[in-house]
C-alpha cells in the first residue's frame, strides 16, 4: 500500500491561469476560491485567472491567491481520491496551505494571515530592502562560505532554503547578492533570481517576524488530523502550540526542505503528490529522493494518472482511517524529548515497526482492525509516549482524538476506561 505525503509549493509556483482547470471542472474548487475571496476582499479567480502577472505578484495578492490554488487543488483530490496522506509538509508559504489540509488552521484564518505575511514583504519589495536567488549546480556548503566571505560592513546574505544537495536559495541585500551570484557563476554554477521576493527566511525580516507572531497568538489551533512538518526542524509540529513559535521562526531561519524529504524517506514514504498549481516541489523529491514517486496532482495528465491508479485499486479507494493508521501516523507526529539513542530504537522505532506490522495483517486480510489489534496497537502507542517522555495530558489527547477520528467509542469503551482515558 502506497505511503502518501502531500507536498505544497510556495512562491515560484504561481503563474496567470493557475487553478483555473479546477475551478471550471469542480464546484468544491469554485467555491475554495469564493470563500478566500470573501475574506481576503479581493476577487481571487478574477485575479488566477484575468489578471496580470505584476498584479498577481504582488505578495499581498500573491500569498492568498497560491494558499486558494493550493487548498482547492486538496479538496478536489479528496473529492476525487480520498486517500489521507500519512504526512504533509509545504515549502515556504506552501506551509499554511500544509496546515489548513491538516486541520490544524482554518482556511479563513490562514488567508487573513497570507494577506497580512505578504503586505509585510511587499513593503521590502517596494523599499528595495533586499531579495532572494536561487543557485543551482553548486554544493550548499559552498554557498554557505560565499555568504560569509561577502556579508560585512555593506550588508549581509544567508542561505535561506536548503532545497537539495546542489540548490540553495540565499536571500539578503541586494548588494551582497550580487557579489555571490558572480561567484556561483564563476565556479560554473547558475543563478536565478526571484522576481519581487522579500528578503524571507532571513534576520532582515526580523521586525516583520515579530508582528507576524502577534498576529499568530491571535488565532486558536486544532489537533492535527495527520502530521505537519515544520520548515524550521525539518520534523513534525508535535504540539499545536508550537505552531505561532514555528511559523515566526519560519520568517527569519531557512527553510530545511532537503531535511524534510529526508524525514519522508526515512519514514517509508513511496509517493509524494504536489498539491499545486505546477510541478517545482516534486523536481526537488526526485533529485533529493529518487526512489520516492513523484506526481504532480495540479498537472492534468499526472492528475489522471494519480486518478486511475487508485480508482483501480479498491483497497486504495477512499481510504478509511483506522486506530492502526492513527497511531502510526502519531507515534512520528508526537515530539521526542528522550535523546537515549538504545532507549530510543527500543522504545520507539521497534514498536512502530510492530504497529507497522499489524497494518501489514489487516491490509492482507483484507478486512478492518479487530478489537485485539487495536487494543495491541494503542498499547505499543502508549509505550512510545512513554519512552518519547510525552506529557500525559498530551498523551490523553491524542487517545481522544484516535477514538473521536475513528469512532470506536463502543469497541473500546472498557480499555479507555480501564486506561483512565477520558473520552469526549
Amino acid at each position: 500500500m502506497e505511503k502518501i505525503a502531500l507536498l505544497f509549493p510556495g512562491q515560484g509556483s504561481q503563474y496567470v491561469g493557475m487553478g483555473k482547470s479546477f475551478y471550471d471542472q469542480y464546484s468544491i474548487a469554485k467555491q475554495t476560491y469564493e470563500e478566500a475571496s470573501d475574506v481576503a476582499g479581493v476577487d481571487l479567480a478574477k485575479l488566477c485567472f484575468e489578471g496580470s502577472l505584476s498584479e498577481l505578484n504582488q505578495n499581498e495578492n500573491m500569498q492568498p491567491a497560491l494558499l486558494a490554488t493550493n487548498v482547492a487543488a486538496f479538496r478536489v483530490y479528496m473529492e476525487e481520491v480520498g486517500i489521507r496522506p500519512q504526512f504533509c509538509a509545504g515549502h515556504s508559504m506552501g506551509e499554511y496551505s500544509a496546515l489548513v489540509c491538516s486541520g490544524a488552521m482554518t482556511f479563513s484564518d490562514a488567508v487573513r494571515i497570507t494577506k497580512l505575511r505578504g503586505a509585510m514583504m511587499q513593503i521590502h519589495i517596494d523599499r528595495g530592502t533586499g531579495s532572494m536567488t536561487i543557485m543551482d549546480g553548486i554544493d550548499a556548503s559552498i554557498v554557505e562560505q560565499l555568504c560569509e566571505q561577502y556579508s560585512g560592513e555593506q550588508g549581509v546574505a544567508v542561505v535561506s532554503c536548503y532545497n537539495s544537495p546542489t540548490q540553495a536559495a540565499v536571500s539578503g541585500h541586494q548588494y551582497v547578492l550580487e557579489e555571490i551570484e558572480a561567484a556561483v557563476l564563476d565556479a560554473d554554477g547558475q543563478v536565478t533570481p526571484l522576481m519581487s521576493s522579500a528578503p524571507i527566511h532571513s534576520s532582515l525580516m526580523a521586525e516583520d517576524a515579530e508582528r507576524l507572531g502577534q498576529e499568530l497568538a491571535k488565532y486558536s489551533y486544532n489537533m492535527f488530523k495527520w502530521p505537519v512538518l515544520s520548515n524550521v526542524i525539518g520534523q513534525p509540529y508535535g504540539d499545536v502550540e508550537r505552531i505561532p513559535g514555528l511559523l515566526t521562526d519560519q520568517m527569519v531561519k531557512p527553510v530545511q526542505w532537503t531535511r524534510i524529504l529526508q524525514y519522508l524517506e526515512r519514514f517509508g514514504v513511496t509517493l509524494a503528490i504536489e498539491m499545486g498549481p505546477k510541478n517545482v516541489l516534486n523536481k526537488l523529491t526526485k533529485t533529493n529522493c529518487p526512489d520516492i514517486n513523484s506526481l504532480c496532482f495540479g498537472e492534468k495528465a499526472e492528475r489522471q494518472k494519480l486518478i486511475s491508479m487508485f480508482q483501480s485499486d479498491g483497497k486504495k479507494k477512499k481510504g478509511v482511517p483506522t486506530v492502526i493508521t492513527k497511531c502510526l501516523a502519531i507515534a512520528v507526529a508526537t515530539p521526542n524529548q528522550n535523546w537515549d539513542e538504545a532507549e530510543y530504537q527500543q522504545g520507539v522505532v521497534q514498536r512502530y515497526k510492530r504497529i507497522q506490522a499489524i497494518q501489514e495483517q489487516v491490509e492482507n486480510a483484507g478486512d478492518k482492525p479487530s478489537k485485539e489489534q487495536m487494543i495491541e496497537a494503542l498499547e505499543l502507542l502508549k509505550g512510545i509516549f512513554e519512552t518519547k517522555k510525552l506529557p500525559v495530558k498530551e498523551r490523553n489527547q491524542w487517545m481522544n482524538h484516535i477514538i473521536d477520528d475513528t469512532g470506536h467509542h463502543y469497541e473500546l469503551a472498557e480499555y479507555l476506561v480501564h486506561e483512565a482515558v477520558g473520552v469526549k
